[in-house]
């Protein structure tokens, strides 16, 4: 994209976007683009399957109609989770992997992967060629996730045992390079939350083309209600984290120098004394000297299991010196003195409906942050435990109102990390496009890739049966660099 003459690119619009994948790749089960990388002159999209079929089995969440058509057993659907690749100067996709099937502990085939939470390209410090990785997601009938690892874009073997070290977990969500070694943790359970594993380890890899997994720090770095390292990334000369925890998530750091577990420093404790609203960092990004934390509730914002929410998410940055500013958020009062946000937005960037601040990612000197917003959902969920004000808001309104005006998720953008425009505040048009998962800068220009349930058929709201939804299953739009 061309600058203006201070040489500031004008950072991108949502006109700027096309799409280039539609209805989950043509099959409306690819449920969420649930992460994304740049590789050896392609990009790489890998995808979770079946999210509202399996939600269903899980969780008791309280929506009646459930927004899809659901097999009673969601394993009856092909749950195989998919890798996607795009050549940016054919423009054309192929699929270069499928999960394999293998035998689940109840002796019945499963797939072995349902999802690839994460993808990294790793570059070793000894000047071998890079490799991509890819952090699964495991049935809990399966033998636990893997860091698989491709040399050549095609080729995915795992490179560590199931549970990265034999843990009794399901997924892994987050890894990050720092010092020439990687840095991982586990973030599901097999009582069936994706998100708390109950193993708040920090684990290290000096070569993760051969595993070699060691714990680098202590369990929830001594407090208990860490329930998981949820998030991290390479800043400076640290390395942080950040934790899910019920009052309030904390983030911590380490230069890893010296023997493990190594020295931990905490900066950021309770929320950023906002408390269980601030539940857990749901994404870490280093722009322009400062580290951006996004925050979020689990479950879209609203963590039924433990009644915090709904509440909207908050964005902050820290700096090298452990100073931090809120971005965007509630005004208070904190030991580190009062704290306004900086870009005038209130939670969630004024929205109530989103739930998360999902990914970041830096393109041509922009910082966009995305949100996961669950305003679609409302035509679905049971009203009776509502909150009066809000439901007679909703029904005054009517859910196809608010899914009409408000559905779909939002994408921001900020050259300074204050002042923040919107580039789509719809989903890109499609109210179905619940989240922004996953984002990639690339030579070529910069990619985006949804989270979107809504497929292969609907029940619309209002609706009696379940028809076709041609706008279901997730999307990936790109943004030519010109």
């Amino acid at each position: 994209m061309k600058a203006n003459r201070l040489g500031i690119h004008k950072g991108n619009k949502a006109t700027d976007f096309k799409l280039i994948a539609k209805g989950g790749f043509g099959d409306g089960v690819n449920a969420y683009a649930h992460s994304m990388a740049w590789f050896n002159g392609y990009l790489y999209v890998a995808t979770t399957r079946g999210n509202f079929p399996l939600m269903k089995a899980r969780l008791p969440i309280g929506l009646n109609p459930w927004p899809v058509e659901c097999p009673e057993n969601p394993f009856d659907l092909d749950l195989h989770a998919e890798i996607w690749r795009f050549d940016p100067r054919e423009e054309s996709w192929e699929r270069v992997f499928k999960a394999p099937s293998i035998i689940g502990s109840h002796g019945k085939p499963i797939p072995r992967e349902l999802g690839y939470r994460g993808m990294l390209v790793y570059r070793p410090e000894n000047g071998d060629d890079p490799v991509l990785l890819v952090s699964t997601w495991s049935p809990a009938k399966g033998p636990g996730p893997l860091i698989l690892m491709s040399r050549d874009g095609r080729t995915f073997e795992p490179s560590c045992e199931p549970g990265l070290i034999g843990l009794p977990v399901t997924t892994i969500r987050t890894m990050a390079q720092f010092k020439g070694r990687l840095y991982t943790t586990p973030a599901g359970s097999r009582g069936g939350n994706p998100n708390v594993s109950a193993h708040s380890i920090v684990y290290e890899s000096k070569d993760p083309t051969k595993g070699g997994w060691e714990p680098v720090s202590d369990f929830g770095f001594g407090d208990p209600g860490n329930k998981t390292v949820f998030e991290m990334a390479a800043f400076g000369d640290h390395l942080y984290v950040g934790t899910f925890n019920l009052e309030g998530f904390q983030i911590w750091r380490t230069d890893a120098e010296g023997e493990a577990p190594y020295h931990w420093e905490r900066v950021i404790e309770k929320g950023a004394y906002r408390g269980a609203f601030n539940q857990s960092v749901l994404s870490m990004y280093p722009f322009k000297g400062a580290l951006y934390v996004g925050g979020a509730i689990q479950g879209g914002g609203i963590d039924r299991q433990n009644k915090i929410g709904p509440a909207p998410p908050e964005l902050i940055r820290i700096f090298p010196d452990g100073d931090w500013d809120l971005l965007v958020g509630e005004a208070r009062d904190t030991p580190d003195g009062f704290k306004a946000p900086l870009s005038g937005y209130l939670p969630g960037f004024d929205n109530f409906f989103n739930g998360y601040f999902w990914r970041m990612c830096e393109h041509d000197g922009w910082l966009y942050v995305s949100t996961f917003d669950w305003s679609t959902i409302i035509g679905y969920a049971q009203q009776s435990t509502w909150p009066e004000a809000f439901k007679n808001i909703v029904g005054e309104l009517g859910a196809q109102f608010v899914m009409d005006h408000h559905g779909g998720c939002d994408l921001y953008r900020s050259y300074d990390g204050e002042n923040w425009v919107p580039v789509t505040t719809s989903g890109m048009g499609n109210p179905y496009n619940i989240g922004m998962r996953t984002m990639a800068s690339t030579p070529y220009g910069f990619f985006i890739g949804t989270a979107n349930p809504f497929g292969p058929k609907v029940i619309p709201i209002g609706g009696d049966r379940y028809i076709p939804n041609p706008r279901g299953g997730c999307e990936v739009f790109f943004a030519p660099d010109v």
